[in-house]
């Protein structure tokens, strides 16, 4: 059938059933309709988002639960509205819009959207995008009369850069003790969720089980600099990578800087420098994209005249492969040993946070990939070095992640930016993905 013809007889179809329904039109099995996003409307509201905690850097402070957060929220909240969405707050906090199918009442939801809460002096795009880009596909709906076979649930979590807190809270890991952790905000997580609407009392109401969903869907912006270097239109994610912490005390000796021979000296922060290089060497020492990162570091007691008997700092390990991960900390161990043994000091690791790697579906990045090759736009397979949502909704469904340029590789900084025509670009990838994923059987 020509393009032509296509294009003709899809219409036909619509208008019959526009007849019959015009807030109804189900969409074929056999053909994905030609529909696009509002780009400009899609850029006004996000604007209109980043006066919400709008900071005199030019970003954006909106921390999870605060004033600016909940405001934030409020706003989007009516868009979600506008978009024809039925839209409620969990207990766990999330804002969840949904929207009927129509096909058989016993087919799964499918699920997209993203987060809007921010670092400290954050930007402007970091959730934003994948949020109002969700919600813009569910009005592009709307507007067309178009019904997907799946229902749909565009989703908002709630503080996802203070630990994936809604996500967590949807798949079941967030834990009772968790709730009482003080947030960035000031307030607990308990205190937090009530702020925005949801009743911690009832979390369990918010768990889903594996395999009740029929997927999810992320857009996001990259928060790195490949896109752009190669100037490509269109990451494909191909999983959240795994993220290993540890803090690590070194144990030496305080004594008098100026009485203590250089060779008689245990000092603690000459064996937390050379642990610093060693992490750079090892990591980078083996093919591949893994990253180490030692962020943080504390001497004590921090005088300029004694010599460090403690110090206090971060490892942090981060691959798509979780047995990679392990193994390069086993090789940093064991050169931790011979510096300890140099520098007579102990290294104490201590493990404080685990995220499993998260592959997305192959079959879901198959349709990313033709969706935005059909849009005319470039492709590129890749990882994601920075956790995301989907890393706990891939617990539940197969999952599917879209990425877009970020000017600079800037994230997590008021200057992080992405351009309008690639934010449009990453929406309309979205939306022609979310009809071919609801047309597949990945059961």
């Amino acid at each position: 059938m020509n393009r032509r013809k296509f294009n003709f007889g899809l219409l036909g179809t619509a208008g019959a059933l526009m007849l019959r329904n015009p807030l109804a039109i189900p969409i074929s099995r056999d053909s994905v309709p030609p529909v696009r996003v509002n780009g400009a409307r899609l850029s006004d509201h996000l604007r209109a988002l980043a006066e919400f905690g709008k900071n005199p850097q030019g970003g954006v402070s909106r921390l999870a639960y605060s004033e600016a957060d909940r405001r934030g929220r409020e706003y989007v909240f009516g868009l979600m509205q506008q978009a024809k969405l039925e839209v409620s707050i969990d207990a766990a906090g999330n804002i969840i819009g949904r929207r009927a199918g129509s096909g058989d009442n016993r087919l799964k939801p499918l699920l997209f959207g993203s987060h809007v809460d921010s670092v400290p002096e954050g930007g402007n795009y970091d959730g934003d995008v994948g949020s109002l880009g969700a919600i813009e596909v569910a009005q592009t709906l709307a507007e067309n009369h178009l019904t997907t076979r799946h229902p749909l649930e565009v989703v908002i979590f709630q503080n996802e850069e203070g630990g994936l807190i809604g996500s967590r809270a949807m798949n079941g890991e967030l834990t009772e003790k968790e709730l009482d952790l003080v947030s960035r905000s000031g307030k607990t997580i308990r205190e937090g969720i009530r702020v925005l609407g949801g009743d911690p009392a009832k979390l369990s109401s918010v768990k889903r089980d594996k395999g009740s969903i029929a997927a999810y869907l992320e857009l996001h912006i990259e928060q790195g600099g490949i896109l752009e270097a190669e100037k490509l239109d269109i990451g494909v994610v191909e999983g959240i990578v795994g993220i290993n912490w540890w803090d690590v005390t070194i144990e030496g000796f305080a004594n008098h800087a100026g009485t203590t021979p250089m060779n008689n000296r245990q000092d603690a922060l000459l064996a937390g420098a050379k642990f610093i290089e060693a992490v750079n060497r090892i990591v980078t020492s083996i093919p591949g994209r893994q990253v180490g990162t030692v962020g943080r570091i504390s001497a004590l007691p921090g005088a300029p005249n004694v010599i460090p008997g403690k110090v206090v700092l971060s490892l942090e390990l981060r691959d798509l492969d979780a047995a990679k991960i392990q193994m390069l900390y086993q090789k940093i161990r064991t050169e931790t040993d011979q510096i300890a043994k140099l520098s007579k000091t102990t290294f104490d690791f201590k493990e404080i946070n685990v995220n499993i790697p998260a592959p997305t579906d192959p079959r879901i990045r198959s349709l990313i990939d033709q969706s935005a090759k059909e849009l005319g736009l470039s492709t590129k397979q890749m990882p994601s070095g920075a956790g995301h949502d989907a890393q706990d909704m891939a617990r539940l469904a197969p999952v599917g992640m879209i990425f877009i340029p970020s000017v600079g590789g800037i994230s997590h900084s008021p200057k992080e930016f992405s351009k309008r025509q690639d934010i449009e670009n990453g929406a309309n990838v979205l939306l022609q993905a979310l009809l071919k994923v609801d047309r597949a059987d990945l059961n």
